[in-house]
């Protein structure tokens, strides 16, 4: 049983990296709308293709408000902190138990 308790404990830490690396990308995608960057830029170009998908399907469950402030990258930051603070503890603790 330990080898399924490691791989837990494996998985937990690489969900763990993969959610913080996903939130700064989230981040950073929200703050260079800002500025308007040059869609052409590979920088903007690889950030668009990494967060649209979230973004929209965020988009197409709460529909923007008549202010037409976007509040899709909040959404996609907040369920990113719930799935780290709920599904990592969650298999390590499962990875505990099986020890």
């Amino acid at each position: 049983m330990f080898l399924v308790s490691n791989l837990l404990n494996a998985l937990a830490g690489v969900l763990h990296s993969v959610l913080f690396i996903y939130m700064w990308i989230v981040i950073i995608a929200a703050v260079i709308t800002w500025v308007n960057p040059d869609p052409y830029n590979p920088i903007v170009r690889f950030l668009y293709n990494v967060t649209d998908p979230a973004f929209r399907l965020v988009r197409r469950v709460l529909p923007l408000p008549p202010m037409g402030i976007d509040f899709s990258p909040i959404i996609v930051l907040l369920v990113i902190m719930f799935l780290d603070w709920f599904l990592v503890p969650t298999l390590q603790d499962l990875a505990q138990m099986l020890r």
